[in-house]
């Protein structure tokens, strides 16, 4: 047997591209109300079943990897939802959650070439449009993102909002 055959042998597809259904945390537990979308994924971790996670990839891909984990989905991929979390800036009131569709993701260009200032609603809907995936975001108000200043905990809007976000994702993967 060549390399090459050993190498087409084995299988280096990333985990969370072998289930039908992504739940994508985008944020920082270092930055305040920016890691609204961790306190969402580690809930999710324990509410749902060791069944419902054979189909649920639930992903922590930070402030810098949600562009890196999209750019791995190919025509191979399983994936046929993505879930993003992410605290938005729509001029709502902090706390308040926001279901965003595809559609209604912003043109947002690019500015600079710099992966934490990357927009990610354009790839997002590429990747969408290309390989037929539904997209959702669930977007949180923000009351206070710390960056570049450290500040651990969410404010107590966001910190409440959790649970309506977790709420909100569950009745969407079971069907509710």
């Amino acid at each position: 047997m060549t390399i090459e055959e050993k190498y087409e042998e084995l299988d280096l597809t990333p985990s969370y591209l072998k289930k039908e259904i992504m739940i994508l945390a985008c944020g920082n537990i270092l930055f305040a109300d920016d890691g609204f979308s961790v306190h969402v994924i580690e809930k999710l971790n324990e509410i749902l079943t060791e069944q419902e996670k054979e189909n649920i990839a639930l992903v922590d891909a930070g402030a810098g990897a949600p562009q890196q984990v999209l750019t791995l989905i190919d025509e191979n991929s399983k994936t046929k939802k993505i879930i993003l979390v992410d605290v938005i800036d729509w001029g709502l009131k902090p706390g308040e959650i926001k279901i965003i569709e595809k559609e209604e993701l912003p043109n947002v260009k690019y500015c600079k070439f710099d992966i934490h200032n990357l927009p990610l609603s354009p790839l997002l809907k590429e990747v969408a449009e290309k390989y037929n995936i539904e997209v959702k975001v669930i977007g949180c108000q923000a009351k206070y993102v710390s960056e570049p200043d450290v500040h651990i905990g969410l404010s107590e809007e966001v910190e409440k909002a959790v649970d309506k976000a977790v709420n909100i994702i569950l009745r969407e993967l079971r069907g509710d």
